[in-house]
């Protein structure tokens, strides 16, 4: 089956229970970290931020994503599993907009590739933000590591 990296708006409680209830059916992961990023209400400029609209390429997205699985794999030789899912569209401040699984037989190396995996997303991932303020102007925002 081929793995999913983006949704359509925020992404659900649904969809992340549903990736953890998966693991259950493995017997090879003992540790597990799972990264949530959700949209903050910064405030730029005396402005309230109340969403983030993302874009992505999804070419690009499946690329990148797929490049950040191989590298993380072949850097942490107990990783069984790993799991990226960014959101496109519009996502409201306090929805989640990125979750990041990763599955180990032991969590040290599960924790410390979720962090990694991380640092790459925030260098590399073909995800564009664009900021909407309470009054409905917008600015777009650079990824920062």
């Amino acid at each position: 089956m081929e793995q999913t990296f983006l949704v359509d708006g925020p992404v659900t409680t649904g969809l992340i229970s549903g990736h953890i209830n998966a693991l259950g059916k493995r017997d090879d992961t003992g540790g597990h970290s799972i990264f949530l990023g959700q949209v903050r209400g910064d405030i730029k400029d005396n402005k309230r931020v109340k969403a983030i609209e993302y874009s992505a390429y999804n070419e690009m997205v499946a690329t990148q994503a797929k490049k950040i699985i191989d590298v993380t794999i072949n850097a942490f030789s107990d990783v069984k599993h790993i799991v990226i899912i960014h959101s496109t569209g519009l996502v409201k401040v306090g929805e989640i907009s990125l979750l990041v699984l990763v599955a180990a037989g032991h969590r040290d190396q599960a924790t410390r590739a979720c962090r990694h995996i991380l640092e790459m997303i925030k260098a590399d991932y073909p995800v564009w933000k664009k900021e909407i303020f309470e009054d409905d102007s917008h600015q777009w925002r650079e990824n920062k590591k």
